[in-house]
């Protein structure tokens, strides 16, 4: 070996050993990779920083953003509410909702199709009265196993078609993964739903998944608007849509007077304000699903025409309070700094006024409607102290269908070639902030910085090493390993040493080490490469033996109350399953 060869493994193994042994965040640990490679002159100076600019680290920085633009427009939304129902049975549950993951993770990216399906996971588990470790981890396998199907549904697909683009002069296109992705996909979501949960272990004791949903429930309102399709209907038969959003209709206000009792059998008119208990996201949701608006609809109309975007603030009302022993509409809190008070947690006391025209005692939780970048303003002039923030957000279900036709036009417009995906993601990106789906100031804030950080140094450090030849060793010892083995038998190969890889490390790493691998290998025996991208593609995304090699096994760790040796249980005869269905369509797709 060269010394460029020997500088660069021992760089790469003291990456790997910091990262599985898990005290530094691995992309302190990447950076920190990239300058010693640049000191020790293997990574030339004026390319160490190329990597942040590549194309895949591009495509990850967008794809969140996008991700949080289809959840802010309700595209999320509209989805679930009308496939979710805790009286299905287990199986049928994690069939609906893996079905879900999967497809959103296509399209977006999958830990981000996982964080806003986890909540419903949870609270269906919740109403059906069963252990959410049961469907927490087949979800999160769903919507790895659904990211494989298109370029952009998970980071290893982005990095290997960047490194086929950097070595072969193409990349894969949007669907080139399709084929063998959707098959191993859909014999993963049949193995998960009929047999993978009964291989997870059933504990007695409530999941910890279940606290993160008991928060701060607050009474709040909304109210009816003129040209809504609820008028006329009664109170009483909004009930299923307030169950499916987790909230309970407590009362009604018509004409600034709270009736008595729950006013079940009255008919709902124009104006009506609806009084609710409920969670701020299952308020939202209830909100999104009946098209009503805010309690102070007047309010909210002369926000929306100043083009202030909104956001949910949380705050704890101290004694020494502006608001303390005052209601919201006696210090002006509507005219004084643009707030609509949107609901009340106050401990299990009843609130029998309107929300607005409540005295606020010390120690109540308000649920705030604010401008955007006014939080700190308005908890300053309130006195209260902010809630840690747990990133709510109003949902602008008018926007939803604008939402999804921009995205499915710039998809369609890469996915034929018409424009480059980095441009045509970056189009969608200021479509929605144009459209004040995204917020201006929410868009950075999306991005996850250290993933960025990782992939823009192992990028670097990925290219010395196979322009150094490091690469070509590593590929000859498993060719020589796999020496007068037939072709199928070379793919498992790869696919085991890559899957192992990536169960141990972070799988966007494994695809930056793994990929050059593969051409080398494809080069070594005279085939065709694509095969072998397919098979680490395919390999790097499929970490299921630990919470450490995939993020979503790490989301889900604490919410599912999960060991560290209860994936292996349900992981590993996952994994088998998919060499054995992702090598034969690899070959009938992709062939030698």
């Amino acid at each position: 070996m060269t010394n460029d060869q020997i500088i660069l493994f021992v760089l790469f193994g003291a990456v790997f050993g910091l990262l599985l042994w898990g005290r530094w965040r691995y992309d302190l640990v990447a950076f920190a990779a990239l300058l010693s490679g640049v000191v020790a002159g293997v990574v030339p100076a004026d390319r160490a920083f190329e990597g942040f600019g590549h194309p895949a680290t591009i495509i990850v920085a967008l794809v969140l953003v996008v991700s949080a633009g289809l959840a802010r427009s309700g595209a999320v939304h509209l989805i679930t509410r009308t496939m979710v129902d805790s009286s299905r049975s287990l199986g049928g549950h994690i069939a609906i909702m893996g079905g879900v993951g999967a497809v959103l993770s296509g399209f977006m990216n999958n830990v981000a199709a996982l964080a806003l399906l986890m909540p419903v996971d949870i609270q269906t588990a919740r109403k059906a009265k069963r252990n959410v470790g049961l469907s927490l981890m087949p979800l999160s396998f769903a919507t790895i196993l659904g990211g494989m199907v298109t370029l952009i549904g998970t980071p290893p697909n982005i990095i290997v078609a960047s490194i086929r683009e950097d070595a072969l002069g193409a990349s894969f296109a949007m669907f080139d993964f399709a084929p063998v992705g959707a098959v191993t996909a859909l014999a993963g979501l049949v193995f998960v739903a009929l047999l993978g949960w009964r291989l997870i272990p059933q504990r007695e004791s409530e999941s910890a998944g279940e606290s993160l949903l008991e928060t701060a429930r607050y009474v709040a309102e909304l109210t009816v608007p003129e040209d809504s399709g609820i008028i006329g209907s009664k109170v009483y038969e909004l009930y299923a849509e307030a169950e499916g959003a987790d909230v309970a209709i407590i009362g009604l206000i018509r004409d600034g007077k709270r009736r008595y009792g729950t006013s079940r059998n009255t008919a709902i008119r124009a104006g009506d304000a609806l009084v609710l208990d409920g969670r701020p996201d299952a308020l939202d949701e209830f909100r999104t699903t009946l098209s009503l608006n805010f309690s102070d609809a007047s309010r909210q109309e002369k926000l929306d025409a100043a083009g202030e975007g909104l956001e949910l603030l949380e705050v704890v009302v101290p004694e020494q309070a502006r608001i303390a022993g005052k209601t919201a509409q006696s210090i002006g809190l509507s005219w004084r700094r643009s707030t609509i008070l949107m609901g009340i947690s106050r401990h299990g006391r009843k609130i029998t006024k309107q929300v607005r025209k409540t005295v606020i005692q010390p120690g109540d939780i308000l649920l705030l409607l604010t401008p955007a970048e006014a939080e700190e303003d308005v908890t300053h002039w309130l006195g209260c102290l902010p809630l840690a923030h747990r990133g709510l957000a109003v949902t602008q279900d008018s926007m939803t269908w604008v939402a999804i036709g921009i995205f499915a036009a710039a998809v369609a417009a890469a996915s034929f070639g018409l424009i480059y995906l980095p441009v045509a993601l970056g189009i969608v990106v200021a479509l929605y902030t144009l459209t004040r789906i995204i917020p201006l100031s929410e868009v950075y804030t999306h991005v996850e910085w250290p993933v960025v950080v990782l992939l823009g140094s192992m990028i670097p450090l990925g290219t010395a090493l196979d322009e150094a030849g490091g690469t070509a060793l590593i590929a000859g010892a498993l060719t020589d390993l796999a020496g007068g083995l037939p072709a199928w038998a070379v793919l498992a190969l790869l696919m085991a040493v890559t899957m192992t890889l990536s169960d141990v490390l972070n799988n966007t790493a494994t695809a930056i080490v793994a990929a050059p691998v593969a051409i080398q290998m494809a080069d070594n025996l005279g085939a065709d490469p694509d095969p072998f991208l397919m098979a680490v593609a395919v390999a790097a995304s499929c970490a299921f033996l630990t919470p450490i090699g995939h993020k979503n096994n790490t989301l889900i760790l604490g919410p599912g109350g999960y060991n560290f040796a209860d994936y292996w249980r349900m992981g590993l005869p996952l994994e088998i399953l998919v060499v054995a269905v992702s090598v034969p369509a690899i070959l009938v797709f992709w062939p030698l």
